[in-house]
């Protein structure tokens, strides 16, 4: 859903900075190695403290290398399998390194067994999510589907959501639920999706078998 939508807006305008990024002799594989890093660091050490606010200023300012990777790829010419894995692979880990911060806190100082469990589900959901995209397209399916809650939608409700509860700590009253709130939309969200994506690649198996098996007589007809 904001798939569509925000990468077409912030590719136009993270272009020139990706441009001045290829001048300075920067690769793409370096800068999702240092975005990864920087969302990594962002979750897992501000995070588990309780601090919201600062940890996603940090993470926002690392997680638009997502985009700008791809960009200054396509600027080079140079899309190759490596990177496409290396970006998917990577995009994985900073997603981990997100829940798990939020699983942190909650285990922690957050206090909060449930919400704690409620982050670990949106961590693994998410993982598994994108595993049926890409096993499905592995054995030959398209898996045409557009999911409730993809990969965008997670970061944008549990960042924002994240961003703004850490204002708590600024003295802004009753906004620390905002984040709660987020995690049950997300796990709910993710686990809708998920089920999309098993009967869609369930559909489309049950299509592709029935046009081999269709093929097949027809063959052994025209023998």
């Amino acid at each position: 859903m904001l798939n569509k939508y925000a990468r077409a807006f912030f590719t136009r305008v993270l272009t020139p900075f990706a441009a001045f990024l290829i001048r300075r002799g920067v690769s793409p594989d370096t800068v999702t190695l240092i975005g990864t890093a920087g969302v990594v660091a962002g979750a897992l050490v501000f995070y588990p403290m309780g601090e919201f606010f600062w940890g996603t200023v940090v993470i926002t300012l690392f997680v638009f290398s997502d985009l700008v990777d791809g960009n200054m790829a396509r600027q080079l010419g140079r899309s190759s399998r490596w990177g496409a894995f290396l970006d998917s692979t990577l995009d994985r880990v900073a997603d981990g390194a997100i829940f798990g911060g939020f699983a942190l806190w909650y285990a922690g100082g957050g206090d909060d067994n449930v919400l704690c469990a409620v982050s670990i589900f949106c961590l693994a959901s998410g993982q598994v999510v994108s595993y049926t995209k890409a096993r499905g397209e592995s054995i030959g399916l398209p898996v045409a589907v557009n999911g409730l809650v993809e990969r965008a939608e997670r970061l944008v409700i549990s960042l924002v959501a994240a961003g703004f509860a850490g204002l708590h700590k600024f003295g802004v009253p009753g906004i620390q639920y905002l984040l709660p709130v987020a995690l049950w939309i997300v796990a709910v969200g993710s686990l809708v999706t998920l089920v999309q994506r098993v009967v869609t690649v369930r559909r489309e198996s049950a299509e592709a078998e029935a046009a081999a098996d269709r093929e097949t007589q027809g063959s052994e007809a025209a023998q």
